[in-house]
């Protein structure tokens, strides 16, 4: 093959010529020995199918397609290879790629703005989708091939010999090329890449979409206008954050495509709490059972929706298991490897399986006047026209005229030549059109790989318009250094290709961003017709991050606008909150109810708030409410026994206060000091009064008052008893010899005296207590619950001690003082009425302590007036009702002698 020595004659450096032969020798599989090199001749290897489609010009665009797609049944040794094996099989879409790219530069070559008096030429080869194939074709065309070699001399550069190979060129379709539009997939793209990069020859890719592409420093010379993979990914991934499907099931093709994919949509929807129920991989090699394996899988998850990234083939087997399971019922969401074919959709098991699927599609885009233009082909308009030539014959079933070979022409026939002379098929009449003809090639509905190839050739274009235009030359400067069309370099126009930015004929910005342009992708869904099968309807596009949706355009798989629901575990609703489940995913919890006081108002909360002091959580735990005052108040029951058990103690105080007064002459009551008798019953009086004051609605004044009353009152009672025991131990000890004067000192007015200091001592220190830290009325927010406690609150507890710890010493002396007059030799003996009632007294107020403090709310205000009412009437029982039996039941004891008697 004589691109070997063509690449010498444009590259000639040595050290590029060795690395290049290397190169080439290692991918080709091709054994060159150290002999070629030297000697830089060359033998012709076998030609693949056809030497493609050419059409002269100042600067000819390489393209390079995989038109067909059954190669011929022998090993790909290259050096065992027949002298012609054709590639059979011709696709039509493929084919409509190669007149996109001839369209547009037609196109571009009648424009009068672009490129204005540069025709540009294209050489367009068929790689077959073999990759040996596509690199020795991408060779071809930088290298030129055409001109005859041998083993014996190199091709004739001498002088005047240069006419002749440039005439030779133009006519057989050698001239180099210094771009190649090519790589219809990432590995034949990355393969290419590598080949070129060296000889710095740009590639430009409409299919290709490995993320690893974008890699400048691997593949400097690569570009291309299908956006990577990585932002179909991101876009599956919006839409599960969009409709919130947090357990999606996912089966990916077992190679880069399907685990790129993966990762991408993981790291999207990291802390969005979607998750991944399974990740079942494809393999062509084992198709069936890994589909079969994958069905399986979908049908035990409850997800119910499920991400394919794989070809469509992988794709059609994976539906067929599915039917065959009758798992019909899930919601797909489609890459752009299958989102789009036809061959799914036309399928019936596909309409049974999967009907409402979403997907993430190339962006398509009307191309106007194309569909004329192929409507118009004929081959007898285009005679050199191989291609043509065989879509033509299988089509309608004839021949067009063929076009005899030269006689001088050592070339090997072409495919459809050669098909022609194997197979007589009967001659075209003349009247075969494509205006009838509806199929992948005629249909212009949904442009997207060709709009690719359409705008890869612009954007090659531009980038010649740049190279070749001089804006900075002053007319008529002939010594310009811009290029020359017929001077153009690959590096110039490499370099040439990262600075386009353009607008489309189509009104679409273009430009390259490390050899990428923008992401753009359509949406599409497949709806059910009418008439039954699936079709193809956009309902929103992705532009690189943002995704516009017309949710209102979709049907899903339930075959209704609402939107299917794929969870782990329903949301959580408002009122409780998340908790996972141990060694499951974060999408697998369960909703457990706020505590009370603490309220989550959204749906899926991760955590319950916890409400203000002033407010409560309502029944459902929805929401914060303000806490309802409550007090012990005189309505309720509770209230109402407490103030009736207080009128009941001073009605009976009152009782026998008359009683006293009534029965104030007698011995009974004028013993031991009938006037701290009358002082006494006052004091218990105003003891069950002062409990009064601590029920209803809390106020500054009831504050202050209640906790004055409450100690005073006892004071005064206390301070008349243990006068009343000191007197009456006094009186038994001035009985003695030499003990007379004992009683000057206790005599009524310093009994009177006695009682006004001790009390005194009460009232000053709850003056300073509540001048300086009075008690005010404070709602208890401590307490848990709706309703909260509006008491009195102790600003001053050492105050409140104070006044207790005054009361409890005064107590304690009593009882010990009447504990000691106890025995004393009388008849009737006061102290051990003393010694009864402030037993019951200390018993009460040493429980009451503890009670108060683990009291809840108003029962702590409810124990306060208990052991009020209860020392109260435990004082005027224990003290008054002997006294009262003796005065109304037992008059006759009621005489001086009978209570001075032992």
């Amino acid at each position: 093959m004589c691109w070997f020595s063509r690449l010498f004659t444009l590259w000639p450096s040595s050290a590029s010529s060795l690395l290049l032969v290397g190169l080439v020798g290692r991918q080709l599989g091709l054994r060159v020995g150290l002999q070629v090199v030297q000697t830089l001749t060359c033998s012709r290897l076998s030609s693949t199918s056809d030497q493609g489609l050419f059409q002269e010009g100042d600067v000819v665009i390489g393209g390079l397609f995989s038109l067909r797609y059954k190669p011929p049944a022998t090993n790909h040794d290259f050096t065992q290879l027949p002298y012609y094996q054709p590639c059979t099989g011709l696709e039509n879409l493929p084919l409509q790629y190669i007149y996109a790219m001839v369209f547009a530069l037609e196109e571009i070559n009648r424009s009068t703005t672009l490129l204005p008096g540069v025709k540009l030429g294209y050489h367009i080869r068929d790689s077959c989708a073999i990759h040996p194939w596509a690199t020795q074709a991408a060779l071809s065309l930088v290298g030129g091939d055409g001109i005859s070699c041998n083993t014996a001399a190199p091709p004739d550069y001498s002088a005047g010999s240069e006419e002749k190979i440039k005439e030779r060129k133009m006519s057989s379709g050698d001239q180099p090329v210094p771009l190649i539009i090519g790589g219809s997939s990432s590995v034949s793209a990355k393969l290419l890449s590598k080949i070129l990069e060296p000889l710095s020859v740009p590639l430009m890719s409409y299919t290709a979409s490995c993320p690893c592409l974008s890699d400048r420093a691997q593949f400097p010379n690569f570009f291309r206008t299908m956006p990577s993979d990585i932002y179909q990914a991101r876009a599956i991934a919006q839409l599960a954050i969009r409709f919130n499907w947090t357990w999606i099931g996912a089966v990916v093709a077992n190679n880069d495509y399907g685990h790129m994919a993966i990762k991408v949509f993981e790291e999207e929807t990291q802390g969005k709490e979607v998750c991944l129920a399974f990740v079942e991989t494809l393999e062509r090699q084992k198709i069936v059972s890994d589909a079969r394996r994958a069905a399986l899988a979908i049908q035990a998850s409850t997800a119910r929706v499920i991400l394919v990234f794989s070809w469509y083939t992988d794709v059609r087997e994976l539906f067929l298991q599915l039917a065959k399971i009758n798992v019909t019922d899930r919601q797909f969401l489609a890459s752009e490897a299958w989102s789009t074919s036809a061959n799914l959709l036309q399928n019936p098991v596909t309409s049974k399986v999967a009907s409402g699927v979403v997907g993430v599609a190339i962006r398509s885009s009307p191309i106007p006047g194309f569909e004329n233009y192929l409507r118009s082909l004929n081959p007898s308009h285009r005679p050199d026209d191989n291609f043509l030539r065989e879509f033509w014959e299988k089509e309608f079933g004839c021949s067009p005229e063929a076009t005899p070979l030269p006689s001088n022409d050592t070339s090997p026939p072409s495919a459809s030549n050669r098909l022609l002379l194997k197979a007589s098929l009967p001659p075209c009449s003349g009247t075969e059109s494509l205006d009838g003809v509806q199929n992948h090639f005629t249909d212009t509905s949904q442009l997207r790989v060709t709009y690719n190839v359409y705008l890869a050739v612009y954007a090659v274009a531009h980038a010649l318009h740049s190279l070749l235009s001089c804006p900075d030359s002053p007319p008529g400067n002939s010594s310009s250094t811009c290029s020359f069309a017929k001077q153009i370099k690959p590096i110039e126009l490499l370099q040439q290709l990262g600075k386009v930015n353009f607008t489309t004929p189509q009104g679409e910005l273009l430009y390259f961003q490390g050899g990428n342009v923008p992401a753009k992708y359509d949406l599409v869904n497949w709806k059910k017709t009418p008439e039954g099968p699936l079709k193809i309807v956009l309902i929103g596009r992705v532009d690189g991050f943002d995704l516009n949706l017309d949710e209102t355009a979709v049907q899903w798989s339930t075959g209704s606008n609402q939107v299917p629901v794929s969870v782990c575990s329903e949301s959580c609703p408002a009122g409780t909150r998340k908790a996972n489940r141990k060694g499951e995913p974060v999408c697998c919890f369960d909703c457990i109810s706020c505590a009370d006081g603490e309220i989550s108002n959204q749906t899926g909360s991760l955590h319950c708030e916890r409400c203000p002091p002033e407010f409560w959580s309502n029944a459902k735990q929805t929401a914060c409410i303000p806490r309802q005052l409550d007090y012990l108040s005189f309505n309720e029951t509770l209230g109402i026994t407490l103030t009736t058990v207080a009128a009941s103690g001073v009605v009976v105080t009152t009782a026998v206060f008359v009683v006293f007064l009534c029965y104030r002459q007698t011995p009974m009551v004028r013993a031991n000091n009938s006037e701290l008798s009358f002082l006494l019953l006052l004091s218990l009086k105003l003891c069950f009064l002062c409990s009064l004051v601590f029920i209803g609605r809390p106020a500054v004044w009831s504050c202050r008052f209640q906790q004055a009353a409450f100690g005073i009152s006892f004071v005064l009672c206390v301070s008349c008893l243990q006068v009343k025991t000191i007197v009456v131990l006094a009186a038994f000890r001035s009985a003695r010899p030499g003990a007379e004067a004992l009683m000057k000192w206790f005599g009524p007015g310093q009994q009177r005296g006695s009682v006004c200091v001790f009390t005194s001592i009460q009232v000053i220190i709850c003056v300073i207590w509540l001048s300086l830290s009075p008690p005010v009325p404070q709602a208890d927010l401590n307490i848990p619950g709706l309703t909260v406690t509006l008491k009195c609150a102790m600003a001053s507890v050492v105050g409140f001690s104070l006044v207790l710890g005054y009361i409890g010493l005064l107590a304690c002396t009593c009882l010990l003082l009447a504990f000691l007059a106890r025995k004393l030799p009388d008849n009737f003996n006061e102290a051990k009425l003393i010694t009864f009632s402030m037993l019951i007294f200390c018993a009460v107020w040493v429980a009451f302590v503890p009670a108060y403090v683990s009291s809840p709310g108003k029962y702590a205000v409810a124990v306060e007036i208990f052991a009020i009412l209860a020392s109260s009437f435990g004082l005027l029982f224990c003290i008054f009702a002997p006294k009262c039996f003796i005065i109304l039941l037992r008059p006759e004891k009621n005489t001086k002698k009978h209570l001075m008697s032992r």
